[in-house]
């Protein structure tokens, strides 16, 4: 598979989001293919085909509602969590371009699926998705909670905004991997009844006609061309809207790894426990060992 495609100059390809509005449709919308990026957060752990094609997903569907985001230092958190499942956590994070994700599991229950279990095999029947939005503007925090089901993660975060903001929102995602390299992309498009965005959203209506236009268009997009690596997102957009009157476009800043681990962070967070507390966490050599999920590091603090 070819990580590097002939995007045209001036074009976007891959670890950006490509943000984009159809004015006469009330609609607004956003695509993200990842690459290098997606390699280096997948390269922390040894994960199974499975998991690595779960946490692609979800890192997709990370920087597409992220990016929704207006304050740069907002932050949006997906957790996917069971009891009893296979996976019992998935959790990844967007802030001000910077994604990361992690994804616990157990290995040998896995081995005895099929490469690609289904979302209800790996997290069972009790699991749910929770999106945290923190807005740095008015330093205020609000999550949606909503039953992880349906066939996939994309499917979950569909219903999340159906029931938990009343926006109808279409998403599609893709992911592809060659055994050495990854490549994932994600389309989502939204309704703004009543107005461009920033207006109060008055009378949603899953059935609005313009939004049934919008929305027919959108699902036409195949998997194979969110993954395209020859495919530029300007294209891809076209595609899909080139009958509209207008359609506006707009590259978003590059993508990156973000893991905020740092050992003056987590001195500071043990600097909150008392020196007793301490005492019980430290190992034979006097230092506290902390491992980050995240980006598979040890700090050793001497707290």
């Amino acid at each position: 598979m070819k990580r590097l495609g002939a995007i045209p100059d001036g074009e976007t390809g891959f670890d950006r989001v490509l943000a984009f509005s159809i004015p006469q449709r009330d609609a607004r919308g956003r695509v993200v293919r990842l690459g290098p990026v997606l390699d280096e957060v997948l390269s922390a752990h040894s994960y199974p085909t499975a998991i690595r094609h779960l946490l692609a997903e979800a890192l997709v569907l990370t920087a597409l509602m992220g990016s929704l985001l207006k304050e740069e230092d907002s932050q949006l958190t997906m957790q996917a969590q069971a009891t009893g499942g296979i996976v019992d956590l998935l959790v990844c994070d967007y802030r001000a371009g910077e994604i990361r994700g992690y994804v616990r599991h157990d290995a040998e229950r896995l081995a005895a699926l099929s490469t690609f279990p289904s979302l209800r095999a790996l997290f069972g029947s009790e699991g749910y998705l929770a999106l945290t939005f923190d807005l740095a503007a008015t330093d205020q925090r609000y999550q949606g909670i909503v039953p992880l089901e349906g066939e996939s993660l994309t499917a979950a975060c569909q219903v999340y905004f159906g029931q938990s903001e009343q926006v109808p929102t279409l998403i599609r995602t893709g992911v592809r991997w060659d055994g050495q390299h990854a490549i994932a992309g994600g389309l989502l498009v939204q309704h703004l009844a009543e107005g461009e965005e920033g207006r109060d959203r008055l009378h949603v209506r899953m059935d609005h006609p313009e939004w049934e236009h919008v929305a027919t268009l959108a699902g036409s997009t195949r998997q194979e061309e969110l993954v395209d690596p020859d495919l530029s997102m300007e294209a891809l957009v076209w595609r899909l809207f080139h009958e509209e009157p207008e359609v506006r476009v707009e590259p978003l800043p590059a993508l990156s790894r973000g893991c905020r681990c740092t050992a003056e962070r987590y001195e500071q967070l043990l600097g909150r426990f008392t020196e007793e507390d301490r005492q019980d966490m430290r190992g034979e050599d006097g230092l506290i060992a902390i491992d980050c999920a995240f980006c598979s590091k040890i700090f050793r603090i001497a707290a």
